[in-house]
């Protein structure tokens, strides 16, 4: 009598290599679903970033330290969305690692190099903001393009020699030499941190996410209290001096730019959060978050790269002029870089 139960076939990552991961693939219909839903993502980090980065540098009234800084994130983000997002879409839905054992250390340093990037960047531009409102009239001479690029050099320089020096001396997985060897599978990209490198991960998240945290919560106090005081001040005289004037819009223009890049904070808190703490949990619980977790938390942190461009076209009207000039071509006319993109 024939058995009508037959065993699952069991597919592997190359089928005719010794020691090749196990292949867990999903369905068609997921695959299509979770290939649009990553793609999508890496489109829009690269497209959305890029946008970001020609509008600064190409128009010449956006010049700024700030917008430099801006810049300089959007160029992070644009890095995680061509060097990390596609080849992680096509592990998460696959289940296997197509690309060799020399770039997957290349992609995990990228991975950890760009998103410190970013998150140096946003520490930096909180400290610009906090100079901004709470002294705007003395902030140019403050914040200068020179101190704009000084902390540049640094939100690019630390991440990149801290992730090299870390990924590519092999001391991440010390001590865990038997949970890597059973790992390790041709066709695997699995790093597994120690919790020593981890903790250090995680307070270089904490710190500068605890310093952004503390000044912008000081940024809005000053900013209620000086829409209080200029409210108060036209209320109670009829006429306002020209300098007080001044005072009252260069103010009120940098709580409103405060209030964006706040909310572009806010977004890389709570993309990057989940990540963070399940990565510092299990790696001190025995690695036990399942695979499908960690994508999810991978995935919320990856899209934040995908998401300071549509915060910028929420919030900002020169970056939506920007947007039409340069996808109707109007860069491309003679003098364009001159064109005024601010609506006031």
């Amino acid at each position: 009598m024939t058995s009508n139960f037959s065993q699952p076939v069991l597919q592997l990552c190359y089928e005719n290599l010794n020691g090749s991961c196990i292949k867990t693939p999903y369905s068609p219909g997921p695959q299509v679903i979770l290939y649009a839903v990553f793609g999508f993502g890496t489109v829009l980090a690269v497209l959305g970033n890029l946008l970001v980065m020609t509008s600064v540098l190409y128009f010449k009234q956006l010049h700024s330290p700030t917008n430099f800084l801006i810049a300089s994130l959007a160029c992070a983000d644009f890095l995680v969305g061509v060097t990390v997002m596609p080849f992680s879409m096509v592990r998460s839905v696959e289940s296997c690692w197509y690309f060799g054992a020399k770039f997957c250390t290349f992609h995990t340093c990228c991975d950890a190099a760009f998103c410190y990037s970013s998150l140096f960047h946003l520490c930096c531009i909180s400290i610009d903001r906090y100079i901004a409102v709470t002294d705007p009239l003395i902030y140019p001479f403050k914040f200068t393009v020179s101190v704009s690029g000084i902390c540049i050099c640094i939100s690019w320089i630390l991440p990149l020699v801290y992730s090299g020096a870390v990924f590519y001396t092999g001391v991440y997985d010390d001590g865990l030499e038997n949970l890597v060897s059973a790992l390790n599978c041709v066709g695997g990209c699995q790093i597994v941190v120690n919790q020593y490198w981890v903790l250090i991960d995680f307070l270089l998240f904490f710190i500068p996410t605890l310093v952004m945290v503390i000044l912008y919560s000081k940024i809005f106090v000053v900013a209620k209290q000086q829409a209080i005081k200029i409210e108060t001040s036209m209320g109670s005289s009829e006429t306002e001096s020209s300098s007080e004037s001044y005072k009252a819009r260069v103010a009120r223009r940098e709580r409103k730019a405060a209030k964006t890049l706040g909310a572009t904070v806010v977004a890389f808190l709570i993309s990057w959060l989940p990540y963070t703490i399940d990565t510092l949990i299990d790696a001190f619980m025995g690695f036990i978050t399942p695979a499908y977790i960690y994508e999810i938390c991978g995935w919320c942190a990856y899209y934040n790269s995908a998401m300071n461009p549509l915060i910028y076209a929420l919030f900002y009207p020169w970056f939506r002029k920007a947007i039409k000039l340069i996808l109707s071509g109007e860069i491309l006319k003679g003098s364009s870089s001159t064109i005024s993109v601010f609506s006031e």
